[in-house]
């Protein structure tokens, strides 16, 4: 065995040294971002996420400001009864479990058109604030059933009532219900409308800041007179007008449903694969309904689509469940596919029970 003197052990040390160095350097520079790599969380959810009355939900991804997601749906009780909230406002981390925080509303609800209910809100954040449509609806009564819209500074509230955005008055659509807002980049819209011969699926230019109809514009009608909780979306080239039809709120006997049409411009023609128009009151494009075995019945007045972390749509709706039997409209949520040549589809067209949940970053 040969014996290595003091002096050349010690530049052998040295040059290990050096090797190592240049090893360790070249790994940074070859792989600078393994250190970088996204991760997800995915949590499992049963439906519905929300287990009690939670009807016509609206969902905002709120992360980037409070770290937070916010759904909000139609009042909750009887008006002027000490339990009744006005506004339900919920919030959550992961999409799944949902936390009560406030009434977005409270003592001061708008009450423009006495005698009527906040139904159907639709959440937003325009230009710095918490914008807020809805409507005031009086049952039976289309000519008083209106929207109107709220803003505030702050995404549980308390909203600030601007009042009446449009009505029979102001539009000639009766039922003016269940409003929508839309930003397509270049301009701002509203949809609204329900059921009834006098009413349909309408929509409409806005101001630059989403808070009145743009000067000079007229309504637009885009569906029949048997949807309601119209939402529109924007995919590739192409403007998807999601609506709900038929019975809403007869428990077990609900027959609602999601019906989705297509086009290329943001106020139609929309049509469905064969070129069906949406207008016409036969119209049944159908995306999603209850199961035949009614562990959900009447699914639908869905929400704008989340969109998770790795490019997923989410869609939150309302539906009766039996698991509490049917006892008020529950909150549930389903992935949207899509199909080759761009239609949206449910896994089944009904209502999953339970599966992974959207994918968000750690």
């Amino acid at each position: 065995m040969a014996i290595c003197s003091a002096g050349v052990l010690k530049k052998y040390i040295e040059m290990k040294k050096y090797l190592l160095l240049i090893v360790t350097a070249a790994t940074v520079l070859l792989f600078p971002y393994c250190s970088k790599t996204p991760s997800y969380v995915t949590i499992k959810y049963e439906n519905p996420v929300i287990r009690h009355n939670c009807p016509d939900p609206t969902v905002i991804d709120d992360r980037a400001r409070t770290g937070y997601f916010y759904a909000y749906s139609t009042q909750n009780g009887i008006s002027e009864s000490e339990e009744c909230v006005y506004l339900p406002v919920y919030r959550s981390t992961d999409l799944i479990n949902w936390e009560y925080v406030s009434d977005g509303f409270g003592p001061g609800r708008p009450q423009w058109e006495p005698g009527s209910r906040i139904w159907a809100p639709d959440i937003n954040y325009i230009n710095g604030q918490y914008v807020l449509y809805y409507a005031l609806g009086v049952w039976g009564d289309g000519r008083r059933s209106a929207s109107g819209v709220a803003v505030s500074d702050k995404p549980e509230g308390p909203f600030n009532d601007l009042g009446m955005i449009v009505n029979y008055a102001t539009t000639g659509v009766g039922n003016s219900i269940d409003p929508c807002f839309f930003d397509d980049g270049d301009n701002k819209y509203l949809y609204w409308g329900s059921l009834g011969k006098e009413s349909g699926i309408w929509g409409i230019k806005l101001t630059d800041d989403g808070l009145h109809v743009k000067e000079g514009a007229m309504p637009v009608k885009l569906g029949g007179t048997r949807f309601e909780g119209v939402y529109m979306h924007k995919r590739g080239g192409n403007y998807y007008m999601f609506v709900s039809a038929d019975a809403c709120c007869i428990g077990k006997e609900s027959t609602y449903h999601v019906v989705v049409g297509r086009s290329d411009n943001p106020l139609g023609p929309f049509v469905d694969p064969d070129g069906n128009i949406m207008i016409e009151d036969s119209y049944d494009y159908t995306i999603l309904h209850g199961p035949k075995d009614l562990v959900f019945a009447g699914p639908g007045h869905n929400a704008k689509f989340i969109t998770d972390d790795v490019g997923n749509d989410w869609m939150f709706y309302h539906g009766y469940w039996n698991g509490n039997e049917y006892s008020g409209r529950c909150m549930l949520i389903d992935q949207v596919k899509w199909t080759k040549d761009g239609w949206p589809y449910f896994e089944g067209g009904a209502p999953s029970i339970s599966g992974d949940g959207p994918k968000l970053n750690k």
